[in-house]
């Protein structure tokens, strides 16, 4: 195993963790959380520009407008779910993106999907139900939480969209710091709104916010950034669907969450699916990792 590689892997265990972070943060709510930690990790990579001699652009900023604002969207959508459902279905459903990428082909990227690849998709949605099916007794499972995620997948698959339209315009860096502060921006208002950012977070929720921000938000996409060179797309991408079993593994270790044999099987199902698709098909073949804030990287 190469050093790029295991700096990819290290990125993706920052992602898988990031939702264990959300989730334990209990004194302020998760817009609130949202707030904290964009604006954390927005004047990081500001700066890093900064510093670097390459500061933020009106061009970059309209650019990144349209990603940014369908990512602040993304955020609050999948914060909010983590709260509401079990890291295991939020992280499954989310990663579906390749599915949700196949049904834009066309009129997007002007791709042809093969019958045997919507066959397969079929079966990772199978896989997402049985997931799904073995939450529905839990706790800490609500269909609220699930229809969270899947708005969380939507957004992100514009983010997805507009991340690709934008490579042809500004530099990656500028991208993901454009699209960081409209986010934020977007978040804002509706977590003044809420009433959650008037709740002041504790000294321990602090220093997991901080985490938030310098680990999987900072840390993991410089390991990425820098790992993308050494790695090939396929690669990189199949290891970023490893996110949800890292995740459900984490919650089940750090919160308690128990695992089922339906959500086991439903996993390796999604997972084993959605690779095929990342490994056989051109619209998923390049990771966004290397430009982009994933929702599950927060």
């Amino acid at each position: 195993m190469n050093l790029a590689t295991v700096a990819a892997v290290i990125a993706m265990l920052g992602w898988a963790a990031s939702g264990i972070i959300v989730k334990s943060i209990t004194d302020i709510g998760p817009l609130a959380i949202v707030f904290w930690r964009m604006w954390m990790y927005t004047v990081l990579v500001i700066g890093f520009l900064y510093l670097r001699g390459t500061p933020l652009t009106r061009k970059g900023i309209r650019f990144s407008f349209a990603g940014g604002a369908a990512l602040g969207v993304d955020l609050l959508l999948f914060y909010a779910a983590v709260h509401y459902t079990t890291i295991a279905n939020a992280t499954v459903i989310t990663a579906c993106l390749p599915i949700l990428m196949m049904l834009l082909a066309g009129p997007v990227f002007g791709e042809a999907v093969k019958l045997r690849d919507w066959l397969v998709a079929g079966i990772a949605v199978l896989g997402v139900a049985a997931v799904a099916y073995g939450s529905s007794g839990m706790p800490q499972w609500s269909p609220t939480g699930d229809l969270l995620s899947l708005g969380a997948l939507v957004a992100w698959a514009l983010y997805f969209i507009f991340s690709k339209l934008s490579q042809e315009h500004i530099a990656s860096t500028e991208y993901t710091a454009g699209s960081a502060l409209i986010a934020t921006l977007v978040a804002t208002p509706v977590a003044v709104f809420s009433g959650q950012v008037f709740v002041m977070p504790s000294v321990d929720a602090w220093v997991w916010l901080i985490v938030l921000a310098l680990g999987p938000g900072v840390a993991s996409h410089m390991l990425m950034n820098w790992s993308i060179r050494g790695l090939s797309a396929a690669l990189s991408s199949t290891l970023t669907l490893a996110i949800p079993i890292a995740a459900t593994l984490m919650a089940w270790v750090f919160l308690g969450e128990k695992i089922v044999i339906s959500q086991a099987i439903g996993i390796c199902v999604v997972v084993a699916s959605l690779s095929y698709l990342v490994l056989t098909t051109n619209f998923t073949s390049s990771t966004p990792a290397k430009n982009l804030e994933s929702s599950q990287s927060p």
